[in-house]
């Protein structure tokens, strides 16, 4: 059984009001939800904020979702219309810190690597917001060019240039040749 499979099952029980369902659901899908609201946000706190919000309105909702065979795409909607809703509420400008990095790769085992943290480091202080959401989409969760525009609502063509931009600029930082005015 697949994991989309696996999350519409669990949301459907959790509408039921199963809450090993949730705690289920939670544990599967912490890191992705995490790590997207952290790269649209740059805060660790606010991150933890939206993604505890997000999981209140996962299971708040949970008999409302349709299922469409995409059910991370639903989760991952949900966080970043919250991380956007938190940025225009707060005119958030805050920047991530080196710590707050460590402590979201012990968070995250998959980030836990060195050469996955440099880069996630590496587009936190380089990249755009649309910039970030793509590669985190792509890093974190594995997801396609093409369901990124999906879920982002873009043009695919879009996404791939942003992304291929993205690459530019952190291989341009990551090489020490990057603008340091930026």
């Amino acid at each position: 059984m697949d994991s989309s499979s696996v999350y519409e099952r669990l949301i459907h029980e959790m509408a039921g009001g199963d809450r090993e369902a949730f705690r289920a659901l939670y544990t599967a899908t912490k890191d992705a939800v995490y790590g997207f609201a952290l790269s649209i946000l740059r805060s660790r706190e606010d991150a933890e904020d939206v993604m505890h919000d997000a999981y209140i309105r996962i299971y708040n909702d949970a008999g409302a979702y349709s299922p469409h065979g995409k059910p991370l795409a639903w989760i991952l909607t949900i966080v970043r219309n919250l991380s956007l809703n938190k940025i225009r509420d707060a005119a958030h400008t805050d920047i991530i810190h080196d710590d707050e990095l460590s402590e979201f790769a012990d968070h995250e085992d998959t980030i836990g690597k060195a050469t996955d943290r440099m880069v996630l480091e590496t587009a936190m202080k380089v990249l755009t917001l649309e910039e970030r959401e793509i590669v985190v989409l792509h890093a974190l969760t594995g997801y396609r060019h093409r369901e990124i525009a999906e879920l982002l609502d873009i043009p695919q063509g879009t996404v791939l240039s942003r992304y291929n931009r993205a690459l530019g600029k952190m291989k341009k930082e990551i090489s020490g040749k990057g603008d340091r005015n930026d």
